[in-house]
Formats: C-alpha cells, sequence, structure tokens
C-alpha cells in the first residue's frame, strides 16, 4: 500500500479520499477549513495536516480536488504548497477541472522539482464519489500515468489516459459541453410534456428506452418534475467549467454556438437565485418564461 496524501476535501474530495483509505493506503489529508479534515480522520483514521506541503511531506502520490484555477496554484505553489514538499519523483495527481493553461503551467513547475504532474479530472457527480464510480480522464507522461492508475482505481469505473499534459482537462471541456447540451434538451423535452399535458414520468419511461435515453434522463428527470434541485453539480460550478470551455474554443478557432447559448442560460438561472442549484434546474427558466 502507498503513502498518499489527499488536498481538498469538499464534495467530491472526501469521499474519494475515503476510498483510499478504505483500500488500506497510507493517508494524510489536507482542507482549507481544518475542522472539515478533523472530521474525516474521526471518521476514517489516517492524519491530517496544516499545510499542503505538511501533507505532501514523504508522500509517493498526492492527490487534489479543489475549486478552480487560483485555489489549484495555492496547494500547489509557494513555501507552504505541495510541491515544496513532494520527493523527488513522486507524482501529483490534480482531479480539480481548471483550465489546461494552468495544467501546463504547473506540469512545467513539477518538472522543474523533479516531480510528475497528471491532471486527471473527474466526472460523475457526487454519487460518483460516494460509490467509488467516477470516470477520470488523464493527461501526462504515461509512465506516471500507469503508476497512479492502480490508486486512482480505488473511486473509478473508468480511468483513461487521453494525450500529453491538458489533455485530460481538454477532455473534461467535452464531457461539460455535452452534458448542457443534453440538459437543455431534456429541459425542453420535460417542458414541452408538460404544456401538452402529458405525464413525464410516463414519457420518460418510453422514451428513455430509445435513441433519447441518457444517464441525465435516467438520473435527473423524477426531479426536475417535481422542482427539486439540490441533488448534484451547481450552477456556479457549470458555468465556471462552460467559461473555460469558451475561451478555449475561441483560442482553438472551435465552433460552440449552442455551448455560448446555454451559458446564457445559466446565467438567467443565476439570476433567478439558483447559482447553487444543480445544473438540472435549466427547466426552471423554461418554467418562469412560461
Amino acid at each position: 500500500m502507498a503513502k498518499l496524501a489527499f488536498l481538498g476535501l469538499g464534495v467530491m474530495g472526501y469521499p474519494m479520499a475515503g476510498h483510499l483509505q478504505a483500500k488500506g493506503h497510507q493517508m494524510t489529508v489536507y482542507n482549507r477549513t481544518a475542522a472539515k479534515a478533523e472530521k474525516w480522520v474521526a471518521e476514517h483514521g489516517g492524519e491530517r495536516a496544516d499545510t499542503p506541503r505538511e501533507a505532501a511531506k514523504g508522500a509517493e502520490i498526492v492527490m487534489a480536488c479543489v475549486g478552480n484555477d487560483d485555489d489549484l496554484r495555492s496547494v500547489c505553489l509557494g513555501e507552504e504548497g505541495a510541491f515544496a514538499g513532494m520527493s523527488e519523483g513522486a507524482i501529483f495527481v490534480d482531479h480539480t477541472t481548471v483550465s489546461a493553461k494552468v495544467t501546463r503551467e504547473l506540469y512545467e513547475a513539477a518538472q522543474e522539482r523533479g516531480v510528475s504532474f497528471v491532471d486527471a479530472p473527474i466526472s460523475g457527480g457526487q454519487a460518483g464519489a460516494e460509490n467509488g464510480a467516477l470516470s477520470v480522464m488523464c493527461g501526462g507522461d504515461a509512465s506516471a500515468y500507469d503508476t497512479a492508475e492502480p490508486v486512482i482505481a480505488a473511486y473509478a469505473k473508468m480511468c483513461r489516459r487521453i494525450g500529453a499534459s491538458g489533455a485530460g482537462q481538454m477532455t473534461k471541456m467535452c464531457n461539460q459541453i455535452a452534458i448542457a447540451g443534453l440538459l437543455q434538451g431534456l429541459s425542453e423535452s420535460l417542458h414541452f410534456a408538460e404544456k401538452a399535458g402529458l405525464d413525464g414520468h410516463a414519457v420518460v419511461e418510453v422514451i428513455s428506452q430509445g435513441a433519447a435515453g441518457s444517464w441525465q434522463m435516467d438520473n435527473r428527470h423524477a426531479t426536475m418534475i417535481d422542482d427539486e434541485f439540490d441533488h448534484g453539480f451547481a450552477v456556479d460550478w457549470m458555468r465556471k467549467d462552460l467559461g473555460i470551455c469558451l475561451s478555449a474554443g475561441d483560442e482553438m478557432g472551435a465552433s460552440m454556438p449552442v455551448t455560448a447559448l446555454i451559458d446564457q442560460f445559466y446565467k438567467d438561472v443565476q439570476a433567478m437565485g439558483g447559482g447553487r442549484w444543480d445544473t438540472s434546474s435549466l427547466i426552471k427558466r423554461l418554467r418562469a418564461l412560461a
């Protein structure tokens, strides 16, 4: 079993670190709010550290799952950052959804210290993290990925290296683009059914077995019909991700008119007070317009 560190015990990181501890790894955790780390240790065992550097000291692999580009930089860099505590040959695995730009920046910074950096954003939501059934898309050096993959398997049902540094983050952008389109389509479908006076549950029971079926339809249609939106990834975070998508698309010359439009729809949801609602709340916008 490996000596590991996990930085960031949020909705996703908390159960992910728990799966690693359950596998028998020697765990040290760090969280910006120390009480959360103390709670995790009381529940799972292991140790907690006061800084990323302290957590990373002696770890073979350091995992992180934080909020955004700046959060990731803060746990990696500086005198108290993880890189300062990592030994030569250690591996940093980043599960945060961030820009490919910061990923490549930190990959280079890690290389200068003799440390490997794997970008490994995740998909599957809170339920996927809790059930150890996440999809993990990775970028970075093949040798570092090959070492990290058996450890990542503790909370993944699918883990694959897509390519060089940044490829994992670019793949996560593909994921978010696809989800945004699916949720808008599902929202319009359910809203149409409501306007037509149809039983939405019955409609989904039929159409989900055909070409219209999707994970979003299976897992979100019932709560969307019931106007419940506290079941997953928040609108605020989706807008952060779509901003990354659109910025990267501009740089590459990729056309994403639907993604740009749905990003504005999510902006409308935020204006309705729904920044913390889950992403299926696009249907609330349609109901408000009706």
